[in-house]
């Protein structure tokens, strides 16, 4: 996923990363050059429906665009984490 907006120094990826954890989400997020915000997710489709629902509604003043592309789960992430 990729958002796009005012989504740095506004706790975007600090949140992300508690939802993440609420949820059972693993992946990463982290600061994009460009002013965006990257997120690579695995959970099953509902989760996932329901953490970026999380996010949009956290963030709706926020968010100008975001970008979501489903790909099959590599089962490689334990945890979710701020890369940065």
């Amino acid at each position: 996923m990729i958002f796009s907006g005012r989504v740095q120094g506004v706790g975007f990826r600090f949140t992300a990363e508690s939802a993440a954890g609420s949820l059972g989400v693993t992946g990463w997020v982290k600061n994009l050059r460009g002013g965006g915000v990257e997120i690579v997710a695995e959970a099953d489709e509902e989760t996932l429906k329901d953490f970026i629902s999380r996010l949009g509604e956290e963030f709706a003043g926020y968010i100008r665009d975001k970008e979501v592309a489903w790909e099959n789960p590599t089962g490689e992430f334990r945890e979710f984490g701020i890369r940065f």
